[in-house]
């Protein structure tokens, strides 16, 4: 029996397609790789900056004055290490989908946390890699920081419309 025929322009795999479903362009696996790797390394950078200064990752958490104390330091000191553990799913292709989904929500508490604190006229440094707390109303950066964050949550999107990408656990599972 033969596999699923390619239309112009497109390699198919005979494993992209699952039976009774339209195959799935080789090019959009490696644009996922792609996508999936960069948002790995977007995560292990941002836990890599905070996990060696946890008290001063706690600090960032408590400059946007949202959370009770009591969730501050669990936040702060746990939040590098949810980062990493995405970095390094991510990087192994596991679980793709459900750690695109994770980030997501992850990535739109940032904005959401970002977009208060810039509504309620504090001035403070995200601390998304590294540092963080409060500063000078100049040196803030609040639109960038935003911008950012969406064009992250894009990449996770992909990732929650397209897991599957070459070189990822989750293919050679599914084989």
């Amino acid at each position: 029996m033969a596999g699923p025929a390619a239309k112009p322009g497109e390699s198919v795999s005979a494993d992209s397609a699952p039976p009774g479903r339209r195959p799935v362009p080789v090019w959009t696996q490696w644009a996922g790789t792609a996508v999936r790797l960069g948002l790995a390394v977007v995560w292990g950078w941002a836990g890599l900056a905070k996990i060696a200064d946890p008290a001063e990752a706690a600090q960032a958490v408590r400059a946007y004055e949202i959370l009770p104390e009591g969730l501050v330091k669990p936040i702060g000191y746990g939040l590098p290490f949810l980062e990493l553990a995405l970095a390094l799913l991510l990087l192994l292709g596991l679980g793709v989908r459900l750690v695109a989904a994770v980030s997501a929500l992850l990535l739109l508490a940032f904005v959401a946390g970002i977009g208060s604190a810039w509504a309620r006229g504090i001035s403070i440094d995200c601390g998304c890699f590294g540092g963080g707390g409060h500063v000078d109303a100049s040196q803030t950066e609040y639109l960038q920081e935003i911008l950012r964050d969406t064009g992250f949550l894009l990449l996770a999107g992909w990732l929650l419309w397209r897991p599957r990408t070459t070189f990822s656990a989750d293919s050679w599972l599914s084989s």
